[in-house]
């Protein structure tokens, strides 16, 4: 694992903590948009492309709204081994389901961001949405790219489904901020806490949220309003990887999501749908955080089961 600074791989860890010992998400650092009146980035089929892994929740949301959005045929995709270790993300494709690089050949992840700012002090992470015509980087960071991929090639697809409506936008804003900080960043912070304080904290904080999550969703289908928005896309990948991966590997071991009769019947019923299923691969999802979380998994043994997922 490690990270560019100043344009040069440097392998350090990429779990950043404060003097507490409580984990730190860097901050993204490629943060452009795409818009017909943009001097740069206008919306074109075949013009984007997308680096993910289908382990990591944060890319699983831009593959969900590119599927959902009809964007399967318009912006291509790349997928990374499952496998991060000293150089990072790699474009290995001995794993089933990972691509290599289709664009350039390259090895490692970290070569993309080094190819579109050659200087730059950066983590690698996934989703990278890339344009291929001016060869360099558009954002990395997926709760952005998720709402280019909401409406900016509505007139190219002709699919006008919006999961992010003014209507209900502030009230997705305000879940979101909780999703975020406590479930989505929530199992981070419990798994990568450097002592039991801190580790505490963040688990209390996780079952508080799910707690008030499956309070929310008796007698509803969906989080906010009565149809599919952002957030759920952006709660759901978390739950998909919570009993095979967070409830073990990061130590939220109160519960399961199984365990939880609205949850669970919530994650039945959006894991169902054609773009999740799809998109959702157990396979890399388990062999990432037990192969590559070596300091936590030091003989990388990835467990068989659960026998039941969820969905």
């Amino acid at each position: 694992m490690g990270q560019i600074i100043n344009g040069e791989w440097v392998k350090k860890s990429i779990v950043t903590s404060d003097a507490k010992g409580e984990y730190n998400r860097i901050p993204r650092s490629f943060l452009d948009n795409i818009s017909k009146d943009h001097p740069q980035f206008q919306p074109e089929s075949n013009r984007y492309h997308l680096y993910v892994s289908y382990a990591c929740p944060w890319a699983h949301r831009t593959l969900l709204f590119r599927a959902l959005k009809g964007l399967e045929k318009h912006i291509t995709v790349d997928v990374v081994s499952p496998d991060m270790l000293d150089m990072g993300w790699t474009f290995e494709t001995q794993f089933p389901g990972s691509t290599g690089d289709s664009l350039y050949g390259k090895k490692h992840l970290f070569e993309i961001y080094q190819k579109a700012q050659p200087d730059v002090t950066t983590s690698c992470t996934v989703p990278i949405l890339w344009d291929k015509k001016t060869e360099t980087i558009v954002n990395n960071e997926s709760s952005e790219i998720i709402r280019i991929f909401n409406n900016a090639f509505n007139d190219l697809t002709g699919n006008k489904a919006d999961y992010y409506p003014q209507a209900l936008a502030q009230e997705i804003d305000e879940i979101n901020q909780e999703i975020y900080h406590k479930i989505n960043n929530g199992v981070y912070r419990s798994g990568f806490a450097k002592n039991q304080k801190t580790y505490e904290r963040a688990v209390y904080d996780l079952f508080a949220a799910l707690d008030k999550i499956e309070e929310r969703l008796k007698g509803k289908e969906y989080l906010v309003g009565d149809q599919l928005t952002e957030a759920d896309l952006r709660l759901l990948p978390t739950l998909l990887r919570f009993d095979a991966v967070y409830y073990s590997h990061f130590k939220c071991s109160r519960k399961r999501i199984k365990d939880y009769s609205e949850l669970s019947r919530y994650l039945r019923q959006l894991g169902a749908l054609p773009a999740v299923q799809s998109t959702t691969r157990i396979d890399h999802i388990k062999r990432h955080y037990f192969y590559s979380h070596e300091f936590l998994n030091p003989l990388r043994i990835v467990p068989v089961g659960p026998d039941e997922l969820g969905f």
